[in-house]
Protein backbone atom coordinates (compact mmCIF):
# COMPACT_ATOMS: atom_id res chain seq x y z
CA UNK A 1 0.00 0.00 0.00
CA UNK A 2 1.43 3.40 -1.00
CA UNK A 3 0.26 6.42 -0.14
CA UNK A 4 -3.51 4.78 -0.03
CA UNK A 5 -6.59 7.83 0.67
CA UNK A 6 -10.19 7.11 0.69
CA UNK A 7 -12.71 10.02 0.51
CA UNK A 8 -16.31 10.12 0.93
CA UNK A 9 -18.40 12.92 -0.40
CA UNK A 10 -21.74 13.44 0.92
CA UNK A 11 -24.20 15.10 -1.45
CA UNK A 12 -27.51 16.65 -0.08
CA UNK A 13 -30.37 18.91 -1.83
CA UNK A 14 -30.09 22.41 -0.95
CA UNK A 15 -26.37 21.94 1.10
CA UNK A 16 -22.93 22.57 0.13
CA UNK A 17 -20.87 19.05 -0.51
CA UNK A 18 -18.84 17.92 2.20
CA UNK A 19 -15.67 15.41 2.08
CA UNK A 20 -14.83 12.86 4.70
CA UNK A 21 -11.79 11.67 4.68
CA UNK A 22 -11.87 8.56 5.66
CA UNK A 23 -8.26 6.75 5.05
CA UNK A 24 -5.30 9.52 4.59
CA UNK A 25 -1.88 8.61 2.96
CA UNK A 26 -1.34 5.36 4.42
CA UNK A 27 1.57 3.34 3.33
CA UNK A 28 3.15 0.14 4.64
CA UNK A 29 3.91 -3.06 3.46
CA UNK A 30 3.31 -6.82 4.52
CA UNK A 31 5.31 -9.94 4.30
CA UNK A 32 4.83 -13.29 2.97
CA UNK A 33 3.92 -15.22 5.80
CA UNK A 34 3.38 -12.45 8.31
CA UNK A 35 0.76 -10.98 10.96
CA UNK A 36 0.42 -7.25 10.67
CA UNK A 37 -2.19 -5.93 13.31
CA UNK A 38 -4.30 -2.64 12.27
CA UNK A 39 -5.73 -1.04 15.60
CA UNK A 40 -7.09 2.16 16.80
CA UNK A 41 -10.61 3.37 18.13
CA UNK A 42 -13.85 2.66 16.34
CA UNK A 43 -14.25 5.02 13.36
CA UNK A 44 -10.51 5.54 12.59
CA UNK A 45 -10.50 4.21 9.16
CA UNK A 46 -9.54 0.15 10.27
CA UNK A 47 -12.47 -1.63 8.08
CA UNK A 48 -12.09 1.18 5.33
CA UNK A 49 -8.29 0.01 4.91
CA UNK A 50 -9.19 -3.38 4.99
CA UNK A 51 -12.01 -3.17 2.00
CA UNK A 52 -9.21 -0.88 0.26
CA UNK A 53 -6.64 -3.36 0.66
CA UNK A 54 -8.84 -6.01 -1.40
CA UNK A 55 -10.55 -3.00 -3.58
CA UNK A 56 -14.24 -3.76 -2.35
CA UNK A 57 -13.99 0.21 -2.55
CA UNK A 58 -12.12 1.82 -4.75
CA UNK A 59 -9.27 4.29 -3.56
CA UNK A 60 -9.42 8.25 -3.84
CA UNK A 61 -5.34 8.13 -4.57
CA UNK A 62 -2.36 5.98 -4.33
CA UNK A 63 -2.19 2.04 -5.50
CA UNK A 64 -2.54 -1.19 -3.80
CA UNK A 65 0.19 -3.86 -5.28
CA UNK A 66 -0.57 -7.39 -4.70
CA UNK A 67 2.59 -9.86 -5.68
CA UNK A 68 3.79 -7.10 -8.01
CA UNK A 69 0.31 -6.26 -9.96
CA UNK A 70 -1.45 -2.97 -9.35
CA UNK A 71 -5.21 -4.50 -8.52
CA UNK A 72 -6.69 -0.55 -9.69
CA UNK A 73 -5.29 -1.24 -12.73
CA UNK A 74 -7.46 -5.37 -13.31
CA UNK A 75 -10.00 -5.85 -15.66
CA UNK A 76 -13.46 -7.12 -13.87
CA UNK A 77 -12.05 -10.55 -14.89
CA UNK A 78 -8.61 -10.40 -14.00
CA UNK A 79 -9.56 -8.74 -10.42
CA UNK A 80 -12.28 -11.74 -10.16
CA UNK A 81 -9.58 -14.13 -10.57
CA UNK A 82 -7.18 -12.68 -8.28
CA UNK A 83 -9.37 -12.67 -5.11
CA UNK A 84 -8.86 -16.81 -5.34
CA UNK A 85 -5.56 -14.99 -3.70
CA UNK A 86 -6.75 -12.65 -1.35
CA UNK A 87 -10.13 -13.49 1.03
CA UNK A 88 -12.31 -11.96 4.01
CA UNK A 89 -12.93 -13.04 6.98
CA UNK A 90 -15.90 -10.67 8.32
CA UNK A 91 -16.44 -9.42 12.17
CA UNK A 92 -20.03 -10.75 12.57
CA UNK A 93 -20.32 -13.90 11.70
CA UNK A 94 -24.78 -13.54 11.36
CA UNK A 95 -24.42 -11.78 8.89
CA UNK A 96 -21.85 -13.27 6.95
CA UNK A 97 -23.39 -16.23 5.71
CA UNK A 98 -26.88 -16.31 3.32
CA UNK A 99 -29.75 -17.53 6.19
CA UNK A 100 -31.44 -19.90 3.16
CA UNK A 101 -27.96 -21.30 2.76
CA UNK A 102 -27.12 -24.55 4.34
CA UNK A 103 -23.53 -24.80 5.09
CA UNK A 104 -22.66 -27.08 2.78
CA UNK A 105 -23.64 -24.48 0.26
CA UNK A 106 -22.24 -21.66 1.52
CA UNK A 107 -18.82 -23.34 1.81
CA UNK A 108 -19.26 -24.26 -2.18
CA UNK A 109 -20.17 -20.81 -2.61
CA UNK A 110 -16.58 -19.50 -3.54
CA UNK A 111 -16.04 -22.77 -5.97
CA UNK A 112 -19.41 -21.67 -7.83
CA UNK A 113 -18.33 -17.87 -8.04
CA UNK A 114 -14.97 -18.46 -9.21
CA UNK A 115 -16.06 -21.14 -11.75
CA UNK A 116 -13.93 -23.76 -10.05
CA UNK A 117 -15.19 -27.58 -9.93
CA UNK A 118 -14.23 -29.43 -6.76
CA UNK A 119 -12.96 -32.92 -7.40
CA UNK A 120 -15.60 -34.09 -5.04
CA UNK A 121 -18.14 -31.45 -3.31
CA UNK A 122 -18.78 -33.73 -0.11
CA UNK A 123 -14.95 -34.13 0.43
CA UNK A 124 -14.36 -30.89 0.45
CA UNK A 125 -17.12 -29.61 2.74
CA UNK A 126 -15.95 -32.52 5.10
CA UNK A 127 -12.45 -31.43 4.60
CA UNK A 128 -12.89 -27.88 4.83
CA UNK A 129 -15.29 -28.69 8.22
CA UNK A 130 -12.31 -30.45 9.46
CA UNK A 131 -10.19 -28.17 9.15
CA UNK A 132 -11.59 -25.53 11.50
CA UNK A 133 -12.46 -28.19 14.05
CA UNK A 134 -15.93 -29.21 13.08
CA UNK A 135 -17.75 -32.48 12.05
CA UNK A 136 -19.02 -33.02 8.80
CA UNK A 137 -22.59 -33.16 10.38
CA UNK A 138 -22.93 -29.56 10.18
CA UNK A 139 -22.63 -29.54 6.82
CA UNK A 140 -26.76 -30.25 6.46
CA UNK A 141 -27.23 -27.46 9.07
CA UNK A 142 -28.18 -24.02 8.46
CA UNK A 143 -26.54 -20.40 10.31
CA UNK A 144 -29.07 -20.07 12.61
CA UNK A 145 -28.87 -23.70 13.88
CA UNK A 146 -25.63 -22.74 15.20
CA UNK A 147 -23.13 -20.61 17.91
CA UNK A 148 -21.35 -17.58 16.86
CA UNK A 149 -18.26 -19.45 17.05
CA UNK A 150 -18.98 -21.93 14.97
CA UNK A 151 -20.56 -19.64 12.20
CA UNK A 152 -17.05 -17.72 12.44
CA UNK A 153 -15.16 -20.88 12.15
CA UNK A 154 -17.43 -21.89 8.66
CA UNK A 155 -16.75 -18.10 7.76
CA UNK A 156 -12.84 -19.01 7.95
CA UNK A 157 -13.55 -22.27 6.55
CA UNK A 158 -14.94 -20.56 3.93
CA UNK A 159 -12.47 -17.89 3.03
CA UNK A 160 -9.91 -20.49 2.97
CA UNK A 161 -11.96 -22.65 0.18
CA UNK A 162 -9.75 -21.69 -2.31
CA UNK A 163 -6.58 -21.61 -0.60
CA UNK A 164 -6.19 -17.83 -1.01
CA UNK A 165 -2.33 -16.55 0.58
CA UNK A 166 -3.54 -13.41 1.85
CA UNK A 167 -6.75 -13.02 4.49
CA UNK A 168 -7.85 -9.96 5.73
CA UNK A 169 -9.67 -10.67 9.34
CA UNK A 170 -11.76 -8.19 9.89
CA UNK A 171 -12.24 -8.11 14.10
CA UNK A 172 -12.97 -12.16 13.77
CA UNK A 173 -13.71 -12.37 17.60
CA UNK A 174 -15.33 -8.68 18.32
CA UNK A 175 -19.10 -10.23 18.56
CA UNK A 176 -17.62 -13.40 20.09
CA UNK A 177 -17.12 -14.31 23.75
CA UNK A 178 -13.85 -14.11 25.69
CA UNK A 179 -13.53 -17.74 25.79
CA UNK A 180 -14.57 -18.22 22.30
CA UNK A 181 -11.97 -15.45 20.98
CA UNK A 182 -9.15 -17.42 22.34
CA UNK A 183 -10.03 -20.69 20.55
CA UNK A 184 -10.59 -18.90 17.26
CA UNK A 185 -7.09 -16.76 17.82
CA UNK A 186 -5.51 -20.41 18.57
CA UNK A 187 -7.27 -21.72 15.42
CA UNK A 188 -6.31 -19.46 12.92
CA UNK A 189 -2.80 -19.41 14.64
CA UNK A 190 -2.81 -23.43 13.73
CA UNK A 191 -3.61 -21.99 9.81
CA UNK A 192 -1.48 -19.73 9.58
CA UNK A 193 1.73 -22.00 10.49
CA UNK A 194 -0.14 -25.29 8.52
CA UNK A 195 -1.26 -22.60 5.45
CA UNK A 196 1.84 -20.40 5.00
CA UNK A 197 -0.89 -17.91 5.03
CA UNK A 198 0.01 -14.09 5.22
CA UNK A 199 -2.92 -11.68 8.17
CA UNK A 200 -4.09 -8.34 8.25
CA UNK A 201 -5.88 -8.74 11.08
CA UNK A 202 -8.15 -5.55 11.96
CA UNK A 203 -9.20 -5.04 15.99
CA UNK A 204 -9.51 -1.88 18.30
CA UNK A 205 -8.19 -4.70 21.37
CA UNK A 206 -4.22 -3.43 21.57
CA UNK A 207 -3.83 -6.17 24.04
CA UNK A 208 -4.80 -8.90 21.43
CA UNK A 209 -3.00 -7.17 18.39
CA UNK A 210 0.13 -7.31 20.45
CA UNK A 211 -0.11 -11.04 21.28
CA UNK A 212 -1.13 -12.19 17.84
CA UNK A 213 0.41 -10.00 15.57
CA UNK A 214 4.30 -9.77 14.46
CA UNK A 215 3.68 -5.80 13.51
CA UNK A 216 0.81 -3.32 14.48
CA UNK A 217 -0.05 -0.23 12.85
CA UNK A 218 -1.95 2.46 15.07
CA UNK A 219 -4.52 4.39 13.18
CA UNK A 220 -6.01 7.70 14.32
CA UNK A 221 -9.05 9.51 12.31
CA UNK A 222 -7.65 7.89 9.27
CA UNK A 223 -3.81 8.09 9.62
CA UNK A 224 -0.72 5.92 10.76
CA UNK A 225 0.27 7.35 13.61
CA UNK A 226 2.64 4.06 14.52
CA UNK A 227 4.31 1.48 12.99
CA UNK A 228 6.03 -0.93 16.11
CA UNK A 229 7.03 -4.53 16.74
CA UNK A 230 4.69 -6.05 18.60
CA UNK A 231 6.59 -6.53 21.94
CA UNK A 232 8.14 -2.76 21.32
CA UNK A 233 7.09 0.49 23.42
CA UNK A 234 5.05 2.54 22.36
CA UNK A 235 6.12 6.33 21.45
CA UNK A 236 3.30 7.59 20.32
CA UNK A 237 0.79 9.59 23.21
CA UNK A 238 -2.30 7.66 21.49
CA UNK A 239 -0.73 4.33 21.38
CA UNK A 240 0.38 4.52 24.86
CA UNK A 241 -3.27 5.53 25.66
CA UNK A 242 -4.31 2.51 23.96
CA UNK A 243 -2.02 0.31 25.97
CA UNK A 244 -2.38 1.46 29.07
CA UNK A 245 -6.55 0.91 28.97
CA UNK A 246 -5.66 -2.94 28.08
CA UNK A 247 -6.75 -5.19 30.89
CA UNK A 248 -4.20 -6.93 32.72
CA UNK A 249 -4.85 -10.12 34.54
CA UNK A 250 -1.96 -9.31 37.51
CA UNK A 251 -3.18 -7.31 39.77
CA UNK A 252 0.79 -5.99 40.59
CA UNK A 253 1.38 -5.29 37.11
CA UNK A 254 -2.25 -3.37 36.22
CA UNK A 255 -1.50 -0.01 34.68
CA UNK A 256 -3.17 2.96 35.72
CA UNK A 257 -6.25 4.08 32.73
CA UNK A 258 -4.75 7.38 31.54
CA UNK A 259 -8.37 8.96 30.34
CA UNK A 260 -8.15 10.82 27.19
CA UNK A 261 -10.01 14.24 27.48
CA UNK A 262 -11.22 16.46 24.44
CA UNK A 263 -13.75 15.03 21.07
CA UNK A 264 -12.49 12.87 18.61
CA UNK A 265 -12.51 15.39 15.70
CA UNK A 266 -14.92 14.72 12.91
CA UNK A 267 -13.36 13.23 9.38
CA UNK A 268 -15.02 16.32 7.54
CA UNK A 269 -13.67 18.98 9.98
CA UNK A 270 -9.79 17.74 10.69
CA UNK A 271 -7.65 19.91 11.80
CA UNK A 272 -4.36 21.10 9.98
CA UNK A 273 -1.48 19.91 12.44
CA UNK A 274 -1.65 16.80 14.19
CA UNK A 275 -5.12 15.47 14.39
CA UNK A 276 -4.39 14.13 17.93
CA UNK A 277 -3.54 17.39 19.35
CA UNK A 278 -6.67 18.37 21.17
CA UNK A 279 -6.44 15.03 23.40
CA UNK A 280 -2.88 14.88 23.67
CA UNK A 281 -1.17 15.82 27.30
CA UNK A 282 1.87 16.38 25.38
CA UNK A 283 0.53 18.87 22.59
CA UNK A 284 1.99 22.41 21.63
CA UNK A 285 1.45 24.77 19.41
CA UNK A 286 3.79 23.08 16.87
CA UNK A 287 1.73 19.91 17.02
CA UNK A 288 -1.38 21.91 16.49
CA UNK A 289 -0.30 24.00 13.76
CA UNK A 290 1.79 21.50 11.64
CA UNK A 291 1.40 17.80 10.86
CA UNK A 292 3.63 15.45 11.80
CA UNK A 293 5.38 12.85 9.14
CA UNK A 294 5.66 9.46 10.00
CA UNK A 295 9.35 9.25 11.36
CA UNK A 296 11.67 6.25 12.19
CA UNK A 297 12.14 6.80 16.19
CA UNK A 298 14.09 3.22 16.56
CA UNK A 299 15.12 0.74 14.66
CA UNK A 300 11.45 -0.80 13.08
CA UNK A 301 9.62 1.77 15.30
CA UNK A 302 7.85 4.86 13.38
CA UNK A 303 5.83 7.27 14.88
CA UNK A 304 4.00 10.78 13.86
CA UNK A 305 4.77 12.64 16.80
CA UNK A 306 6.67 15.93 17.21
CA UNK A 307 7.08 14.88 20.73
CA UNK A 308 6.88 11.06 20.75
CA UNK A 309 7.84 9.20 24.54
CA UNK A 310 11.31 8.30 24.37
Amino acid sequence: MKDLSCRFTNTALFRKPRVFRAVSDVSFEIQRGEIVGVVGESGCGKSTLARLVLRLIEASAGEVRFDGQDIAQLSAGNLRRLRRHMQLVFQDPYSAIDPRFSIRDALLEPFRIQGVKPDSAEATVTSLLDMVGLSGAVANSYPHQLSGGQKQRVGIARALALKPSLVVLDEPTASLDVSVQAQIIALLDQLRGELNLTYLFISHDLGLVSYFCHRVLVMYLGRVVEVMASNAKPCHPYTQALFDSTYEPDPKQRRKVARLSGEVPSGYDIPPGCSFAARCPRATDLCRQLLPPLMTIASGQQAACHHPLI
